[in-house]
């Protein structure tokens, strides 16, 4: 009987050391998994916490025109700027139009350079056909549908053509004759000229204008070299006039033309009624690689 008892008691306590084993070990992997589920849980809410940031800071975007409304981040808008800055002050140098009013147009009409136009055809103006034009064409949806739109080689072209239009129309006549760098009137006077439709054209101009501080590029053209403003003005003058004449009466302009700053084969081929080609072959030229100051015939 003593031996069943001790044995009963032995196994007894067996027992009850092996329960209170699996409890600490229990007790201790409850205690990891935990922690584990706490380090995990806030990371969690980091990353979410990282997310909302980054979409936060995102969430800056313009609605811009186009000819299809192109929402862009504000970082895609100023990559814009800077990719085409120099080209706008070029064409103010050369054209008269101020490079902030140039370059809030090509944001706006081109969705800073993601608009369908823009994308398919390097159109950055909006600017269609027209009965004068007889270069390539895209058609495209607008206030209308199948439009169809000056289609051109390459963004430099364009610019060139915006230049042309403005400065080549009775209508804008008026505008040239606001000082340089005075954008607002500008701004109004595209929409009264007929550029644009929509009544708020003008208001989306400035805003463009005045939050990316677009102005800076026309005064850093009347400050260049530290001429005085109305040398620089006389100088936008003579160009502008010199440009129109050129185009204007080309039956009557030298043989030859002079190689401009902003000037490519294909703006000076539309100028002179020629192809990129002709133009080429005219003057021996194996690429489309000129110089300012190059002189080349044009008949």
């Amino acid at each position: 009987m003593m031996k069943k008892i001790l044995v009963l008691f032995l196994l007894g306590l067996v027992a009850s050391c092996g329960s209170h084993k699996s409890r600490i070990q229990t007790t201790k992997n409850g205690t990891v998994k935990h922690r584990k589920k706490d380090k995990k849980s806030r990371s969690k809410i980091s990353t979410t916490d990282s997310r909302k940031a980054t979409a936060s800071n995102s969430s800056k975007t313009e609605t811009l025109e186009s000819s299809s409304k192109t929402v862009v981040y504000a970082d895609v808008v100023s990559n814009y700027i800077n990719t085409f800055k120099g080209t706008a002050e070029d064409n103010m140098r050369r054209h008269g139009i101020p490079a902030s009013i140039t370059l809030a147009q090509g944001i706006l009409e081109s969705g800073a350079g993601r608009g369908t136009l823009c994308v398919t055809a390097n159109n950055h103006f909006g600017i269609k056909c027209h009965t004068d034009w007889d270069g390539d064409k895209v058609y495209h949806d607008d206030d209308a549908k199948g439009e169809c739109f000056r289609k051109y080689n390459d963004p430099a072209g364009s610019y060139e053509d915006h230049s042309l239009f403005l400065t080549t129309r009775k209508r804008y006549a008026s505008l040239f004759e606001l000082d340089p760098d005075d954008y607002k009137g500008w701004a109004h006077g595209l929409k009264k000229a007929g550029y644009a439709t929509d009544p708020k054209y003008p208001n989306k101009l400035i805003d463009l204008i005045e939050r990316y501080n677009l102005d800076a590029f026309d005064a850093e053209v009347l400050g260049k070299k530290g001429k005085h403003r109305r040398e620089v003005e006389k100088e936008i003058e003579k160009n502008r006039e010199e440009a129109v004449a050129q185009i204007s009466s080309p039956s009557r302009s030298s043989k030859t033309y002079k190689v401009m700053q902003g000037d490519t084969l294909y703006s000076i081929s539309k100028k002179h009624n020629l192809t990129v080609d002709e133009l080429k072959k005219m003057n021996d030229l194996s690429s489309n690689a000129i110089s300012i100051g190059q002189i080349l015939k044009v008949k």
